[in-house]
């Protein structure tokens, strides 16, 4: 929704968007890979409006074994929350 450019770090791809439609300013994404199987993700958001100052935070990403589905897809599909639930529900736990 906003304008991206990636560029490389060393071994880090770095995405930064601008323009963004709403108040946040900036965002400036970082993928390092960590070994065969993991990425360290870091996302950071400069937005003046709503913060003091930046902020940032990280997660490791992995291989998964089931379906990857893209959030886009699922954007404005208001059966999902239902669908969930009634699996959910089936769940022994």
């Amino acid at each position: 929704m906003g304008d991206a450019r990636g560029r490389w770090e060393g071994d880090t791809l770095v995405v930064e968007t601008t323009n963004l439609p709403q108040s946040v300013r900036v965002v400036v994404e970082r993928f390092t890979r960590v070994d065969a199987d993991t990425i360290d993700y870091r996302i950071s958001v400069t937005d003046p409006a709503e913060w003091t100052a930046s902020w940032t935070a990280a997660m490791p990403m992995s291989p998964t074994d089931g379906p990857l589905f893209e959030y886009a897809c699922h954007e404005g599909n208001h059966a999902v929350v239902n669908m969930l639930s009634g699996s959910r529900s089936k769940d022994p736990r």
